[in-house]
């Protein structure tokens, strides 16, 4: 079967477009509780930019790349009793072995042999994927239907958004809410949630079109980073009071900014470094303000059931931004990290 993968760590340059083995014979049965999919669409993640770049972690070259996905069940374990052959489904990448400590006590993320399509697995940029019964959901049905990129686009951001905000920052109607790069999947989701819960938003980027959009999304104040002083412009907005919950998935570029919008017991909420890992912290000024700087990864099997119901009632469509045709997959890498996208960048494996 065609598939996206990568040799060897590098630039993009490294994306090939190839033959593999397919994830089991086609005619073989998955194992008692796994399911196959047919891949009609894949979606795309820093993550995915990141796995190119590199990752201290042992690849299985060559290595599909890519964590989002949804598509058509081929077969089904003997076991299986969610889904079965023809459902229309899509994927939670988080892949937990659903046996050890923090799986039994439900905390399928932080499981120790916690995995991700695309990262540590073979990834969906192919033709089909074998996962566990509990990583398929059925597409919700809604009006218009879900196309099968909005499909893709949902899992892995609206899973990270919602364990940040509800789970680990637990967001409560009217608290002011600052979230970092809108335009991005994971910050686009998160504004969603955030005003589900009540809470009042403010967002910024550099780019005045993606204000205008996060605006028509909900958003009630618009900030640009790049000629805006946000710490100051939150502080003006809040009577000097600050931001109860930031969001903060940028890293080292915004680091310290988000400490100086942060309130007097707020919360930090952060799922990754997109500039960068390494940042610092006065650790008078965190107990002093009694911050809580809160670290998140994906999210449970409950979590998930409970955002594919919010799906399913319309509150959590996601946004994609353009579809790229299969062939062109490194023309949507390239998008991706020149950061032009205004929501989910997908492509179409099959139709």
């Amino acid at each position: 079967m065609r598939a996206w993968v990568i040799r060897a760590t590098g630039g993009l340059d490294r994306l090939e477009l190839t033959d593999v083995p397919p994830p089991a014979p086609p005619a073989a049965t998955p194992g008692p509780r796994d399911v196959r999919v047919g891949i009609r669409a894949a979606a795309l993640n820093h993550l995915d930019l990141f796995v190119v770049q590199g990752l201290p972690l042992e690849y299985r070259f060559p290595h599909i790349l890519g964590a989002d996905g949804a598509g058509v069940v081929e077969a089904v374990g003997q076991d299986v009793a969610t889904v079965r052959p023809g459902d229309r489904v899509m994927l939670n990448p988080g892949i937990a072995d659903y046996s050890c400590e923090y799986c039994r006590a439900g905390e399928h993320s932080l499981c120790r042999n916690y995995r991700m399509l695309g990262e540590h697995l073979p990834g969906t940029l192919t033709e089909a994927v074998v996962v566990p019964e509990q990583n398929v959901a059925v597409i919700p049905t809604l009006v218009p239907p879900l196309s099968w990129a909005e499909a893709a686009a949902f899992s892995l951001v609206t899973l990270t958004a919602w364990r940040m905000l509800v789970t680990r920052a637990q967001v409560r109607a009217g608290e002011t809410v600052l979230i970092w790069g809108i335009g991005g999947g994971v910050a686009l989701a998160a504004l969603r949630i955030a005003k589900l819960r009540g809470a009042k938003l403010i967002v910024t980027s550099s780019s005045d079109a993606k204000l205008r959009e996060a605006k028509r999304l909900g958003a009630d104040v618009t900030l640009n980073h790049k000629t805006q002083k946000i710490s100051q412009e939150v502080r003006a907005l809040t009577s000097k009071r600050g931001a109860d919950v930031v969001v903060d998935s940028v890293g080292e570029a915004t680091w310290d900014e988000s400490l100086r919008a942060l309130g007097r017991g707020g919360r930090l909420v952060s799922c990754g470094g997109t500039t960068g890992p390494n940042v610092g912290i006065d650790l008078r000024r965190l107990f002093w303000y009694q911050w809580s700087i809160l670290g998140s990864t994906m999210g449970n099997d409950a979590e998930y059931r409970e955002i594919v119901r919010r799906l399913g009632t319309g509150e959590l469509r996601p946004l994609v931004d353009r579809v790229f045709p299969f062939a062109d997959a490194r023309a949507a890498f390239e998008r991706l990290a020149q950061g032009e996208q205004l929501g989910k960048i997908a492509i179409q494996v099959a139709d």
